[in-house]
């Protein structure tokens, strides 16, 4: 994956992470999305955070 556009996802609920990329010139606002957590093995809510 390219550095430069690689994102971090974490969980609300724990402290399990996603990394996936984002298209930056198209969409500037942080993601926030729905995936499955495996440490609480749930649906739970994913919002964007620093690297």
């Amino acid at each position: 994956m390219s550095q430069d556009f690689l994102i971090k996802l974490k969980s609300t609920k724990s402290d399990h992470v996603y990394y996936t990329r984002k298209n930056k010139k198209k969409v500037e606002r942080k993601i926030s999305l729905t995936k499955f957590d495996p440490t609480l093995r749930a649906r739970v809510e994913y919002k964007e955070a620093k690297r």
